[in-house]
């Protein structure tokens, strides 16, 4: 209809200007704090002095393990509506990461539940409550780890009263990450009511924030019970049981390629002994606490600053501005490239998943959720539905 042109020509960049403008500034802002605090994106030949190379093939082996089960274990938050194939789920899933990764304030969250939805058998909202749930239990875990590792692994002593390159406080990241298993301890138990006493969610909900407007309150309702719905694998223990094993392996590798790699690029303490592998999960808990949060494209600056602001709490300034600046460099060049290279893969042996990327809401002109759930995917990208 006419009243529907002006909005099919807005293109992506049109649609999504406010948000590239605002990574852009957070992009810049965290790219010039870091070198003003005498930290660089691309360090010094003289840092790479201490890297052993022979470790690179052997940290991309855990990333590609770690990286296959991150993305497979979506399987088992999909069966309770839909039987996947796991071929599909693998592609599907790394195609949707290099969207998170590549688009600002990850708006690319939509990718993966766009390409599996099917009418009539998997709707957006459903395929959406499972990622969601998917990021919750995983925001829930990093930070668990996180603050086993804040209380328990050793810190150097005296600790910095600034992290080295940004100005924040030491005390604050600390902090931070027990902020985080806050948050997302509550995110979890909110959808979690939703999910097992919908009905008394339901009606706390509207008692409570219908006091300020009914109208929100039953907008808030309906959006937790979808959103709880990617919960319905708690409630069949085989899925439940594999999901959460498969969770285990993915941030248990991940924590293991990270202190591999660190132990390879010479990131050291003051005595001369190598990072230990609590220390490599503290790491890990702390870049989390950047990239779960909505971010600037490629995470440019904020994954930086999540793994220097974790340095500063184990090792000497010179190990975190020499042989430390190396290590995340690397880090963060081969995960980038990791990324951007297996979606890549699967986009060109799959024309049909090319396709419905480019169909999908945040790449297409019309942009709209609703139209995702009134037509159907390419026939190779259907599913059984249960």
């Amino acid at each position: 209809m006419a009243t529907d042109k002006p909005q099919e020509q807005k293109g992506f960049l049109r649609r999504n200007a406010a948000k590239l403008l605002a990574s852009v500034i957070i992009t810049a802002g965290i790219v010039f704090t870091l070198q003003k605090g005498g930290l660089t994106l691309v360090p010094e030949g003289g840092n790479f002095a201490h890297v052993n190379w022979l470790v690179i093939p052997a940290y991309l082996a855990t990333l590609g393990v770690m990286s296959y089960f991150r993305a497979v274990r979506w399987r088992y938050l999909l069966r309770s509506f839909a039987d996947v194939p796991r071929k599909r789920v693998l592609a599907v899933s790394w195609i949707g990461f290099a969207a998170i990764l590549l688009m600002p304030f990850r708006i690319g969250e939509i990718v993966r539940p766009y390409m599996l939805r099917e009418k009539g058998k998997i709707s957006m909202s459903s395929a959406t409550g499972t990622v969601v749930a998917e990021r919750v239990v995983d925001g829930l875990y990093l930070s668990i780890v996180l603050a086993i590792a804040l209380v328990f692994v050793p810190t150097i002593d005296p600790l910095p009263s600034r992290v080295v390159g940004l100005p924040i406080s030491v005390a604050q990241v600390r902090t931070s990450g027990f902020v985080m298993l806050g948050v997302f301890t509550t995110a979890f138990v909110t959808i979690a009511v939703f999910y097992f006493a919908r009905g008394w969610a339901r009606r706390m909900t509207l008692a409570v924030f219908g006091l300020v407007s009914k109208k929100l309150g039953e907008k808030l309702a309906d959006t937790a019970e979808k959103l709880a719905n990617g919960l319905h694998f708690l409630g069949r223990g085989r899925d439940a049981g594999g999901f959460l094993v498969e969770t285990t392996l993915y941030w248990g590798i991940n924590a293991f390629g990270m202190w591999l790699l660190a132990w390879g690029c010479g990131v050291v303490h003051a005595d001369g002994t190598p990072i230990t592998f609590g220390e490599a999960c503290a790491l890990m808990g702390m870049l989390g606490c950047t990239i779960l949060i909505p971010g600037p494209p490629g995470l440019l600056g904020v994954f930086q600053a999540g793994i220097y602001a974790g340095m500063t709490m184990y090792f000497p300034t010179d190990v975190v501005t020499g042989a430390g600046s190396a290590y995340v460099f690397l880090l963060y060049a081969i995960q980038l490239v990791w990324t951007i290279g297996s979606a890549a893969f699967f986009l060109v042996i799959d024309r049909s998943a090319l396709k419905a990327l480019a169909a999908s809401p945040v790449l297409a002109n019309d942009g709209s959720a609703e139209a995702a759930d009134a037509n159907e995917p390419p026939a190779s990208l259907r599913v059984e539905s249960r």
